[in-house]
């Protein structure tokens, strides 16, 4: 069994996606005896912006510049370990309402029609499913669906809907929200998603 580690944080040790997301990962190594884990991070080893260079590509055009051709095969190699993964862990905080744009990048080079879709004459159809996902959620304030900002949650939501359209289901957020909001709130909200990681192998 293989599992995918991702972080997208900029914070370094000071992240609380990053310290989640490891937690979370300890547990799976704990539940899955000689579980593989590949770790990816993006803040450290970015994945590139997606150009026309990178579309053209993906629909067979043979890039002539060394610097496209190198991007090209390492968004491929982010894509296969993806799809090999049977799990998949992703540090993930908000930042401005949304995710990073490390984590938004490495996200556009697994969009690719035929590997993790594909258009069909019912709609799309995902092809990536079978996997399950944990994703581990840091946020500064709280935007939950009883919140008067939960409208602003462009993070969680779009993640599930990206997983979702991928054929994935199995999707769980492991939250720590108000990690902005004092000391004593954040080392509640992180009490609270640890307490969840807990729940896992339940």
């Amino acid at each position: 069994m293989k599992l995918l580690h991702v972080d997208s944080s900029i914070l370094g040790p000071g992240s609380v996606s990053r310290q989640l997301s490891a937690e979370i990962v300890a547990a799976e190594r704990a539940l899955h005896p000689g579980l593989e884990v590949i770790y990816r991070d993006l803040a450290v080893e970015p994945v590139g912006h997606l150009s026309g260079a990178h579309l053209a590509a993906n629909q067979g055009a043979v890039p002539e510049a060394p610097p496209i051709r190198q991007d090209v095969a390492a968004g491929q190699a982010a894509l296969e370990e993806f799809l090999a993964a049977d799990i998949v862990v992703v540090g993930a905080p908000m930042y401005n309402f949304a995710i990073p744009s490390q984590l938004k990048a490495w996200i556009d080079r697994l969009a690719v029609a035929g590997k993790t879709f594909r258009y069909t004459e019912k709609g799309a159809e995902g092809l990536a499913g079978g996997k399950k996902v944990i994703v581990a959620s840091s946020r500064g304030g709280f935007y939950g669906p009883q919140t008067p900002i939960a409208f602003l949650d462009h993070q969680e939501a779009y993640l599930r809907n990206i997983f979702g359209f991928f054929g994935i289901t199995d999707v769980t957020f492991i939250r720590a929200e108000g990690v902005a909001l004092g000391p004593d709130q954040r080392a509640k909200s992180i009490e609270a998603a640890q307490s969840s990681i807990a729940g896992l192998a339940a």
